[in-house]
């Protein structure tokens, strides 16, 4: 027998490793937003509609909260049913039957003549075989003569006949104008002027060869009345805002169904399979999201904290979107029913392509687009106008370059949802005034609320969910940084280096497509671990005393690695992004102290130098942004220690050091390619032939005052 203790440790440990499971909590995560958007979309959680079936009694005055043009269904229906009876039946003629009828006839004239020229039979033997083949009766006298006649007769029956048939079935004829038809032909018949036998012939061909050829032609009748009836205007009653609807005490009628209908204010039990269709749309939706990231952004798709982060973002804007459409406006219902206008749909589109990514937040955009049409009963004008205006917010933020650019983005977004109203209001011939009221109240809501939870939300959702916004890396650009102010106040050697550090990565980052905004920052910061021993680096000797020629090259060596723990340790006291701590980590990777290195093994004890002792402790670069950080540091230093360089030395320099950290292996981690590695050279040397540019040399003061005053002298002479 198991023990309890034992199950119950198996179980919690299968719970433990269901909840760790990333597929697991992706898919838990997926199944409670699908839950919580489908109830947003679905449920009216703020309304003011009413209960009330045809033959209820009003229980109080009902009033028209706005203005409304509905469509009666049942009046455009009887109008509509009225104009297709009125379409008369359509009957097709088959020639078909036509040709048919005269190959019969021609057939049977066919096999008399042959009974009529077979020299083998005689009259009576001919008589028979002529019973035989007719396919109807005919008297003896008759079959007589129509054995001893002569083939031409028959056959000038026979073109006479067929000509009558034929002209009567051109114009077609009804199976109830049969009768009528033969009646006509037979009549004819009698004026051919033949002999009785063959008239009675011709009549027997008439009687029995004659055949309906117009038939009703039920699909083509169909889609005549179908387009009679669509060509009926359906009938359309209007009702101005503050109209009485119903009167309390007033037997309810379809009427005032209808019109409650229209106006939305009758509260109907939702159908379970319009709440099915619903979330079904919804899952639909975000499984398209899901496969996107699959496809193209496995990071987002793997980590469960930024589905969430997603989640979050859409709920946040919906829920909002869902608050404003449900209020009403009691001094102006006509532009309370217009605030759906205000869904703050950029706000998503900002805030995910801050955090996230701009690819994703277009198509987040025109999901919440859809949530809002759904939301407010098919009113897809409101989810255009989201749309455009979601889309001007993503690219109004595709490149931040400081904090105030959000505040544009509103503004921008703002304009953008303005115009769409004026577009969206002409197109659905709403009335001037109101256009140009919500229009620019609206429209102009819409950009300052966008703004407004764009800013509010983003320091949140980044601390939350540890993510590095470009809005957060501008701040830390920024010089008024306490940790940038430290380095500029306890080591300023170093933080003007770090600058031309920036300045070197950033042009290059930019010119292989990667986080430039992050170099930059990750440049600042790199050396920040210097300011603990500062004066143990050359570019903060102002006194020209150097205390490395006082200590061992070992001691050294360790002084000078320990600046990357050091800055690690210090970007974590003050709360740096994780991203910029990596940087900093990194930025050396594994490379030799080839300075000190090469000094011990000029030592006295170069036999127990070890190479390992004299590098740094790593890890390589992983991202091509420290690798590039870590290419403009030394790029930096060695050009900055060059007497009176040329632009051919430091172009020789600059390669040879970038292939010394590729044959080191510094390199190996990252994913740059050795396209990148010539792109990034000839974007430092851009910027270096701007640094250290050759300058003018300027005379010395004195002896330009000596040379004045002796060619003054002279010209007094």
């Amino acid at each position: 027998m198991i023990p309890l203790n034992k199950v119950g440790g198996t179980v919690m440990q299968s719970l433990t490793f269901l909840v760790k499971h990333r597929r697991v909590r992706r898919g838990s995560a997926a199944v409670f937003f699908m839950l919580v958007f489908t109830l947003l979309l679905s449920l009216d959680f703020f309304t003011s509609k009413v209960d009330l079936r045809e033959g209820d009694v009003a229980p109080y005055d009902i009033l028209a909260p706005r203005s409304v043009e509905y469509i009666d269904p049942v009046s455009t229906a009887e109008l509509r049913r009225q104009a297709a009876e009125k379409v008369e039946k359509i009957y097709t003629v088959d020639d078909r039957v036509t040709l048919a009828v005269q190959s019969e006839i021609t057939d049977l004239i066919e096999k008399i003549v042959s009974v009529q020229i077979d020299d083998t039979l005689d009259r009576e033997n001919k008589i028979k075989a002529l019973k035989e083949i007719i396919p109807f009766t005919l008297s003896e006298e008759v079959l007589n003569n129509l054995a001893l006649a002569a083939p031409e007769d028959v056959r000038l029956v026979k073109d006479k006949v067929s000509k009558l048939i034929a002209g009567r079935m051109i114009a077609g004829i009804k199976k109830e104008e049969l009768d009528t038809a033969r009646d006509e032909l037979i009549a004819k018949t009698a004026k051919l002027g033949f002999s009785p036998g063959f008239q009675q012939f011709a009549t027997e061909l008439v009687q029995n060869y004659l055949r309906p050829n117009r038939f009703y032609n039920a699909e083509e009748t169909e889609a005549k009345r179908k387009l009679a009836a669509e060509k009926v205007e359906p009938v359309k009653i209007q009702i101005k805002a503050q109209q009485k609807v119903v009167e309390a005490g007033d037997v309810v009628t379809r009427q005032d169904i209808l019109e409650l209908q229209a106006l939305g204010l009758l509260h109907a039990k939702q159908p379970w399979t319009s709440l099915v269709g619903r979330a079904l749309l919804v899952a639909a939706l975000m499984a398209a999201v899901l496969f996107y990231l699959r496809q193209q952004n496995r990071e987002i798709y793997h980590n469960v904290g930024q589905l969430y982060l997603l989640g979050i973002v859409v709920f946040i804007v919906v829920t909002v979107s869902k608050v404003l459409v449900a209020i009403e406006i009691a001094r102006w219902p006509e532009l309370g029913a217009l605030l759906g206008y205000m869904a703050p749909v950029a706000a998503a589109g900002m805030l995910i392509a801050i955090l996230l990514e701009y690819r994703l937040a277009v198509l987040m955009v025109a999901v919440i687009s859809l949530f809002i049409g759904v939301m407010t009963d098919n009113q897809l004008n409101f989810s255009l106008v989201g749309f455009l205006g979601g889309m001007t917010g993503v690219y109004s933020v595709s490149k931040l370059s400081q904090r105030g650019d959000l505040a544009r983005a509103g503004l921008y977004t703002g304009i953008a949802v303005m115009l769409s109203i004026i577009v969206v209001g002409m197109v659905e011939e709403t009335p001037w005034r109101l256009l140009l009221v919500s229009a620019g109240v609206l429209g102009l809501s819409n950009g300052l609320l966008s703004s407004v939870l764009t800013n509010g939300a983003l320091p949140y959702l980044e601390s939350t969910f540890g993510i590095t916004s470009s809005v957060k890396l501008l701040e830390l650009s920024n010089p008024c940084h306490p940790l940038l102010r430290k380095l500029l106040t306890e080591a300023p050697g170093t933080y003007h280096h770090s600058i031309i550090v920036g300045n070197l990565a950033e042009a290059a980052t930019e010119a292989v497509g990667g986080d430039h905004l992050l170099v930059r920052v990750g440049a600042l910061y790199h050396d920040i671990g210097k300011v603990k021993r500062p004066y143990f680096f050359i570019e903060n000797q102002l006194a020209g005393e150097n205390p490395h020629e006082k200590i061992a090259p070992n001691l050294s060596t360790l002084i000078l690695t320990s600046h990357v723990k050091d800055g690690v340790d210090l970007a974590r006291e003050y709360k740096l992004p994780r991203r910029v701590i990596d940087i900093i980590e990194q930025h050396h990777g594994t490379s030799l102290v080839r300075f000190f290195y090469n000094k011990a093994l000029e030592g006295d004890r170069a036999e127990t130098v070890k190479e390992e002792d004299f590098r740094y402790d790593g890890p390589k670069p992983q991202t091509k942004e420290a690798a590039i950080v870590m290419l403009a540091d030394s790029v930096e230093a060695a050009v900055r220690s060059m007497k009176n360089p040329t632009s051919g030395q430091v172009e020789g320099l600059v390669r040879k050091l970038i292939k010394q950290k590729l044959m080191d292996g510094q390199l190996d981690e990252c994913d740059l390619t050795l396209k990148d590695l010539d792109t990034i050279t000839n974007s430092f040397l851009q910027v270096l032939s701007g640094v250290f540019h050759s300058r003018i040399e300027y005379p010395d003061m004195q002896q330009e005052m000596e040379r004045r005053k002796t060619r003054g002298a002279g010209c007094r002479k």
